[in-house]
């Protein structure tokens, strides 16, 4: 199914109160990209910092600082590189199924850190790829939602190539990004989407091609993204 009738089935089941997101094809793909490039754009930016300093500063500290910034910004990059091709990129060819491992690796490089921590309790198996795109992105609304760091519990809901996901997050100041719900559902209020909305959308289109509803909700103290 198309993005096109994707978006399109997603309409005729939208609530009265709210818009339907109507995206044209070249439009979603413009959309991706300038996610992507925005996700980009921080980490490049501080080699590009870190290579000028070495070249117009002689102080071997300072080259030194200079030198760890730019590994830690090129680790980054390539960790957000690698989570945005299985996430949003075709990896692969139509039909592809994609390791569950390959999906646990890039997300703990692209969000765990010092403050983030992951548990990740799905089983090392071959998923369709379209199911791995889903639970990528599931994972980084997640992670969007505890800004200052938290745990993620990534869990199994059901199993074998049917299996689907639900994401808890944990943390403080845990709360979901506003309009994440209602782009979950593909609505939007005023039905236009932007380049910051895009990706939470994408994940209702990836959940509606899988035969599936993802949704977000708050229970207790926990932010949880569950497709079924």
């Amino acid at each position: 199914m198309s993005a096109n009738a994707v978006a399109q089935t997603v309409a005729q089941d939208t609530a009265a109160n709210t818009s339907a997101a109507n995206i044209e094809s070249l439009d979603l793909a413009a959309l991706l990209c300038s996610r992507v490039c925005h996700d980009l754009i921080s980490p490049v930016g501080a080699i590009v910092n870190g290579l000028e300093v070495m070249e117009d500063d002689n102080d071997q500290e300072t080259k030194a600082f200079a030198m760890d910034l730019i590994k830690k910004s090129v680790r980054q990059a390539s960790a957000k590189l690698q989570f945005c091709r299985l996430a949003f990129g075709a990896a692969g060819s139509a039909g592809a199924q994609i390791d569950l491992g390959d999906a646990e690796k890039v997300a703990r490089a692209f969000l765990e850190d010092d403050k983030t921590k992951i548990a990740w309790n799905l089983p090392r198996a071959l998923m369709p790829k379209n199911r791995v795109k889903l639970l990528l992105n599931m994972v980084l609304i997640a992670g969007q939602s505890i800004p200052r760091g938290g745990q993620i519990s990534v869990d199994p809901l059901g199993e074998g190539e049917a299996m689907s996901f639900r994401i808890s997050a944990t943390g403080g100041y845990a709360k979901l990004p506003q309009g994440v719900p209602d782009l979950l559902a593909g609505r939007t209020h005023g039905g236009s989407v932007d380049a910051h909305a895009v990706q939470p959308y994408y994940t209702s289109l990836l959940a509606k091609e899988c035969g599936l509803t993802v949704a977000a909700t708050s229970e207790g103290e926990a932010i949880v993204i569950a497709a079924r």
